[in-house]
């Protein structure tokens, strides 16, 4: 009788444990934060690199998070100059027919590009958003195929957008992953214009009458927050992309598949917080003794200094500032002619064996061939004859 009790009692326990989430213990175990979602990234928005991930390549509906992308085109077509911020938008029947999160633009409206872009960035307006694609591409489907392929050229391959607006009631296909989303968060924060944007608390547009809120609320309670867009849909959960900036430090936290708003912030807040707690940006500085001058084969010059272009910032973990190791390799000599900017060789900047980044060494002025005619010039100059 005993035995029988004893196994069923161990098949009650086996079965018990085979029916506890993997993820959540995975999660629990592997990450050094508590997540409370079905994937998440933590990036550094300067250098792209992935300091926390959980589920990073899961593909999810992303829900508003998708409009990162329609803002990353926006910018991009400002900064090139083919539309501005006065130009004067017109809002289809197609634009105000959009559901969910708008303005309530009315067929025929008009505003602004900057107008339609608070809408967008800081209100998640799907009408603003649609009326600013189709103004940029000419129609929605033209600006979601410029989507779909600047998600490719930004090697997003698990990322697929079949509208600009996160809408998900009828379609399967709308997808991204937490780490297609930072990277394309990344890219939208270097144009640091749109931090004007993401960073409003509360706008308002038709002279007051429409009140605009951010719905990312770390932007008015996370110090240092620099945006980015939230998004919530019953098949997306509830997901936001966070940036934020501490001194040279900026940190992107994605978080994507919260059951509800509090997870969603908390989440981000704690990975936010232990990125900031745990890792320091840095620009490293070259040992000058380390470069010296170069011969030049041949040249008008016998020998030229070089100079570096300025280091770029790297992250590394707090207390390995002085730990960071820096190797030259500079060519012994070079055939002249030299060109102004030309690479004479590099210097490599790495800790515990992993590489951070490269500085250029080049050379600061032109150096002519040393040919006969010159010469000549020389023999003629040193005996006084010109």
């Amino acid at each position: 009788m005993k035995k029988i009790m004893l196994k069923t009692v161990s098949v009650f326990l086996v079965t018990l444990i085979l029916l506890i989430p993997v993820s959540v213990v995975n999660a629990e175990e592997a990450q050094p934060v508590e997540i409370r979602a079905k994937s998440a990234v933590l990036m550094d928005a300067s250098t792209g690199k992935v300091l926390m991930a959980y589920n990073e390549n899961e593909q999810l509906y992303p829900a508003s998070v998708t409009k990162i992308m329609a803002l990353l085109l926006i910018m991009e077509a400002l900064d090139e100059g083919k539309i501005t911020l006065t130009d004067s938008v017109t809002a289809s029947s197609n634009a105000v027919s959009k559901g969910g999160s708008q303005i309530w633009l009315e067929e025929g409206e008009t505003m602004t590009v900057d107008e339609l872009l608070r809408a967008t960035a800081i209100y998640s307006a799907n009408d603003a958003c649609t009326a600013l694609g189709e103004y940029i591409a000419g129609s929605s489907e033209a600006f979601v195929d410029m989507m779909n392929e600047r998600a490719r050229q930004l090697g997003m391959e698990n990322t697929h957008f079949d509208n600009c607006t996160g809408l998900d009631d009828e379609t399967t296909t709308h997808l991204t992953t937490a780490l297609d989303v930072a990277v394309m968060s990344k890219e939208l924060l270097s144009h640091e214009d749109i931090t004007k944007y993401t960073t409003v608390w509360m706008d308002s547009l038709r002279n007051g009458e429409t009140e605009l809120v951010n719905t990312n609320k770390l932007v008015r309670f996370y110090e240092g927050a620099t945006g980015l867009k939230t998004g919530t849909t019953s098949k997306a959960g509830c997901c936001v992309s966070a940036s934020a900036k501490r001194g040279d430090t900026h940190l992107i936290a994605v978080v994507m598949g919260s059951e509800n708003s509090t997870d969603r912030f908390e989440t981000a807040k704690r990975m936010l917080n232990w990125g900031f707690s745990n890792f320091t940006t840095v620009v490293p500085q070259v040992d000058i003794s380390l470069i010296p001058d170069v011969t030049v084969i041949k040249g008008v010059s016998k020998s030229i200094t070089p100079e570096l272009a300025p280091a770029k910032a790297v992250l590394i973990k707090k207390g390995d500032e002085n730990s960071v190791v820096q190797s030259v390799d500079l060519a012994a000599d070079v055939q002249a002619p030299v060109i102004e900017g030309q690479v004479l060789g590099t210097v490599t900047f790495s800790l515990n064996g992993e590489k951070l980044g490269v500085c250029e060494i080049t050379a600061p002025d032109n150096i002519s061939e040393l040919t006969f005619s010159v010469v000549f010039r020389r023999i003629l100059s040193a005996l006084g004859k010109i």
